[in-house]
Order: structure tokens, then sequence, then C-alpha cells
């Protein structure tokens, strides 16, 4: 969960987001998700994965798991589910806090590491979440999405070429997947390889698992570089002609600005605000 950094021009105003889209673990099964967040100053950063939607989990649900894993904390698959319910309420330290005694009891738990590594970036922490990354998995059996979530947390530390690199690896383990692709061309606009990322990004758009958020990031791309046109025509795919209009007509005045890069790169730096709850335990679904 993944994912990860520009992302739909936000929908009905006049914002710029960007948002990785990465890798999702949950508690019994694995799936991509993506996800969102807030906006600084005409751009956004991301959270990690994405779980149940927040409106079908309850405070009532919460507190049960919560309950439960007071009587029993070293239930792995218990931590994990309540981390993840606690992740899709907002309460992401919380979550953390779960997951890093879950670690400490489950050191060589690739799927406790993985959670944890992602709870840790889902509130900014990024160095703590690349070295616990880096341990949720082994060379011998590497992990795509785990590698995805690397890329994802190396793009939030301004490390271009190595978020590159692990995206590349994803992609050996999981062939043209859309959202790794989403990132791995974000990662490029971020290094202002413009070109490559639009190339890398039309691939990502022409997978059939490709989704809105992944065409929004082409249209992102195409306007960075003054096609607005070409951009335009992407968003409408998704949004209707008066957003679409609304959205390319911010983008076009983002990119006006003599220090729309600098701007981009100081958001970048700032890391994520969340607007949106999004977590990426060991089973949450898309």
């Amino acid at each position: 969960m993944v994912t990860p950094l520009f992302n739909p021009l936000r929908t009905r105003t006049t914002g710029l987001l960007i948002t990785i889209l990465v890798a999702g673990f949950a508690a019994g099964c694995q799936s991509r998700s993506p996800e969102t967040t807030g906006s600084i100053g005409g751009v956004s950063l991301p959270s990690f994965g994405k779980p149940q939607n927040p409106a079908v989990i309850g405070r009532r649900e919460v507190d049960s798991l919560g309950e439960k894993y007071a009587a029993d904390p070293g239930d792995v698959t218990l931590a994990l589910r309540y981390a993840q319910a606690l992740r899709a309420t907002n309460q992401k330290p919380q979550a953390v806090a779960v997951l890093q005694q879950a670690a400490l009891r489950n050191p060589k738990n690739n799927a406790v590491l993985a959670a944890y590594g992602k709870a840790l970036a889902d509130v900014g922490r990024f160095q703590e979440a690349a070295e616990v990354l880096q341990n949720a998995h082994t060379p011998a059996r590497p992990d795509w999405r785990v590698l995805s979530a690397q890329g994802a947390v190396a793009d939030q530390l301004g490390d271009h070429a190595r978020a590159q690199g692990f995206y590349e690896a994803a992609l050996k383990i999981q062939p043209d997947d859309p959202l790794i692709l989403s990132n791995l061309g974000l990662s490029y606009a971020l290094g202002r390889q413009l070109p490559q990322a639009e190339e890398t990004l039309r691939r990502a758009v022409a997978q059939p698992r490709a989704d809105a958020r992944v065409r929004q990031n082409l249209a992102l791309v195409l306007g960075l570089q003054g096609k607005f046109a070409d951009a335009e025509a992407a968003s409408r795919t998704d949004l209707s002609a008066d957003e679409a209009a609304a959205n390319t007509a911010a983008l076009r005045a983002f990119v006006a600005q003599p220090n729309s890069w600098k701007a981009l790169k100081a958001s970048e730096a700032r890391g994520p605000k969340p607007v949106r709850t999004v977590a990426a335990s060991a089973g949450a679904a898309e």
C-alpha cells in the first residue's frame, strides 16, 4: 500500500493532490491497496495502504477488538486485526503502539513487520518505517508488496533513485501491476523526468486493472509538461466535463507559478497530512 505520489487533481476543488499507491497487508489475505490523503498548498502526500471502508468499522467493533486484544495481547492475528481497525478509524498512533508491541513479541514475523512499517509511514515516521520494512522480507524470498512500500517510503525520504529500484524489483515479481507502475511513474515525475514519467503512466493506464487514480496521475504528469488538452481528456474518463475543466485550470495555474517545482519538493519533504484514513495491516482488502 501504495501508493507510492501525485494523485488525482482533487475532484470538485481547485487543489492538486499527490498520492502514493502502495500494497496493503491484511490478516489472512494480501491485497493491493492505494491511498490518499491531504494537501499542502496545492500538493499532497500519501497515507499508506487501504483498509476496510471506515464507515464499515464502528466504534463498537473497535472497542470489542480492543477488549479482546487487552485480554490476549500475544495473539498475533488479533493484534493485526485491532491495529487495522484503529487505522481504519483514524487512530493511527494507537495502531502504531499496538503493532510496535506485536513486533517486539514477534521480531521475525514478516506480516507484523510489514504492517508495523506501513503504520509508521502512515504517521510520517519514514526513516523508522524504512528500517522496519527492510526486515519484513528477505532477498531470497522478496515480497513485491513490501518492495512497493519500501519504494513509497524512499520517495518520501527524497531518494527517488532508490525508490525506483524498489518499484522495478516489485515489477519483476508482479509484472505490469498498475499501482506499482503508477508509483514508479510518479517517482520519475518527482525527479523531473517527465517524459519517462508519462511513458510509465501510460503503460499503467493501459492495464485492465488500472483505476481512476492511475488515470488522474497520468493527467497530472501531462499537465506538468504543459499538455493541458491531453490532461483534460484523461481526466474526463472519470470526472464530469466541469470537474475535468476545473482540475485542468488548477493544474495550469500551478504549473504557471515560477516556484512550482520548489513547492512540489517542499511539500514532499514535509510529509503527509492525512485527511482520510487508510490502513495496511495484514489483511485489508481494497
